[in-house]
């Protein structure tokens, strides 16, 4: 091997080792996979049910807090899926940790920050197009 392709050689490396490295870095700043879409159904049930029992069925408010986006704005993704995950002592809020994972609340998270409304209706097996 002559010194201009050992030369070339290293260069290529680095390059690729550059790559390789902000390739991971952009995965672990979204590191949560989504889930499937059977269970982003049952997620957006629970949060439009279940979230919505205390934080009003639009989410803009009850006996918690409102979840919309201008509210949540200036919370770190990492509170947010603390708090789902863990609740928040001295409060009503209960820890969601026995019903989803963390990336399950990462998720969630994602479609409360949503500038639209989050699109909580999900279509049942007994639902029909035919409707008039």
């Amino acid at each position: 091997m002559t010194a201009l392709s050992c030369n070339y050689t290293i260069s290529m490396m680095k390059k690729w080792l550059l790559i390789g490295c902000l390739v991971t870095t952009g995965l672990l700043q979204n590191s949560w996979a989504d889930p499937s879409p059977t269970r982003q159904t049952e997620l957006r049930n629970l949060l439009k049910n279940d979230c919505g029992a205390c934080h009003g069925l639009s989410l803009q408010g009850g006996m918690g807090p409102a979840l919309l986006p201008e509210k949540l704005a200036g919370k770190s993704d990492e509170l947010l899926v603390t708090t789902i995950l863990e609740g928040r002592k001295g409060t009503a809020m209960p820890p969601w940790k026995p019903f989803m994972n963390r990336d399950e609340a990462a998720w969630l998270v994602q479609v409360l920050a949503m500038p639209k409304k989050p699109n909580l209706n999900y279509k049942s097996s007994h639902s029909s197009s035919n409707n008039n």
